[in-house]
């Protein structure tokens, strides 16, 4: 019998593969391959990326199909912690489908710290698109069909974050394994864009990656 993931899986690899041909491995983003609307990330050899400010938003400058993974490396807290809008102190990471902008994007988030959990969320705001008009409003949390715990991140260990968003039905892998599958409100899914990334007050290293039909 099929889960819910398998299903995305396939519809997602079927998405990926252009005229029947066997779907191709992930593709790696470098640094040039991103627009940064808040924040900075640096560069590194063989197109490995650095975050260590407080807030970092970018998404990539082409449309790709909406499936991601991130690759990262955990350095520990930024130098300097930003709360978040809403006054919560927040260490997470995580990534960005369908973003049309900052004010209606799809989010996919590894919270390190206080807890370690995955929250996806759609930020939704019809007629805005920047963050001096909509601030922290829109957002919708989104309940799992069903879900797995993740794993603690410690300073200097390594994670795997990937995504995959067919349609309505979305499943999310957690180092490999399955921890996010549900379906999210076809009514709020009215908008569409690059894929991106988002962290919040912690420093890493990392690879990101588009497409492809390897998990992890």
């Amino acid at each position: 019998m099929f889960t819910l993931g398998r299903v995305v899986l396939i519809g997602g690899l079927t998405a990926l593969t252009a005229g029947g041909a066997r779907a191709e491995g992930p593709t790696r983003i470098g640094r040039d391959g991103f627009a940064v609307t808040s924040g900075v990330i640096r560069g590194l050899p063989h197109e490995r990326l650095r975050i260590d400010m407080p807030e970092v938003r970018a998404v990539l400058r082409r449309s790709t199909a909406p499936a991601a993974e991130i690759r990262f490396r955990y350095l520990g807290p930024t130098a300097a912690t930003k709360p978040l809008a809403s006054g919560e102190v927040r260490r997470q990471i995580g990534l960005k489908l369908r973003a049309r902008d900052t004010c209606n994007v799809v989010y996919v988030m590894w919270h390190l710290e206080p807890a370690p959990r995955l929250a996806v969320s759609i930020k939704r705001n019809p007629s805005q698109r920047t963050h001096a008009e909509c601030s922290d409003r829109g957002y919708v949390n989104i309940r799992p069909g069903r879900r797995a715990p993740v794993a603690t991140v410690r300073v200097g260990s390594s994670h795997t974050l990937r995504a995959i968003l067919h349609g309505e039905a979305l499943a999310v892998w957690a180092d490999g394994v399955l921890a996010w599958e549900g379906f999210l409100p076809a009514t709020l899914l009215d908008f569409d864009g690059p894929v991106g990334l988002r962290t919040d007050n912690a420093a890493v290293e990392l690879e990101y990656f588009v497409g492809g039909d390897e998990i992890g």
